[in-house]
């Protein structure tokens, strides 16, 4: 998983539902969670379209407890839980179907840097999530790397529909295994 060609974002802080993923050109995506009025945890993931500007990707409604709730992504919505249903052919892999109706897996790598890695329906790695030793940034202290591997499989991962589901997939997916749900 060499970095030539990949898209490399740095995440900040250790919870993922509050956090912002930026490059050497700024913030891209953010994650904002707050309480609404009915008292419900909602997260909101925005990507930068350009300078002071914000389009909403998805929106995050928690459940009561702290669990798994319902995701609005573009015009879709469903359960956050079928974007980690367990894969039960692979130990710690979660699935999800992407906004192309194919099936894509985050699972662990098993490599040296405890990368967590995605895969497109043929086994390509598409993309990773890569654990940093804390550093600090004007941003924010950074804590991971999300890597958006350009060429992989179709190409297509840095589409925004896919990118969108990929970001969104990862941040779940850290949430998940940090909580063991």
């Amino acid at each position: 998983m060499a970095n030539a060609g990949n898209e490399v974002l740095s995440w900040t802080s250790q919870d993922p539902r509050q956090s912002q993923l930026f490059g050497s050109y700024g913030v891209l995506y953010r994650f904002q969670t707050d309480t609404n009025n009915q008292g419900q945890t909602v997260t909101t993931l925005w990507r930068a379209i350009r300078a002071n500007k914000e389009d909403r990707v998805a929106k995050l409604e928690w459940a009561p407890n702290g669990g798994l709730g319902r995701a609005v992504i573009g015009k879709s919505t469903l359960p956050m839980a079928d974007l980690v249903r367990r894969d039960p052919r692979v130990l710690d892999a979660r699935i999800f179907n992407g906004p192309d109706g194919y099936q894509y897996r985050w699972r662990p790598a098993h490599n040296p840097q405890n990368d967590v890695v995605l895969q497109d329906q043929n086994d390509n790695v598409i993309a990773f999530y890569r654990p940093t030793r804390p550093q600090r940034y004007n941003i924010g202290d950074v804590y991971g790397e999300l890597h958006f591997v350009r060429n992989a499989g179709a190409g297509v991962v840095m589409h925004p529909p896919l990118m969108d589901t990929v970001t969104v997939t990862a941040m779940l997916y850290r949430f998940v295994t940090a909580y063991g749900l």
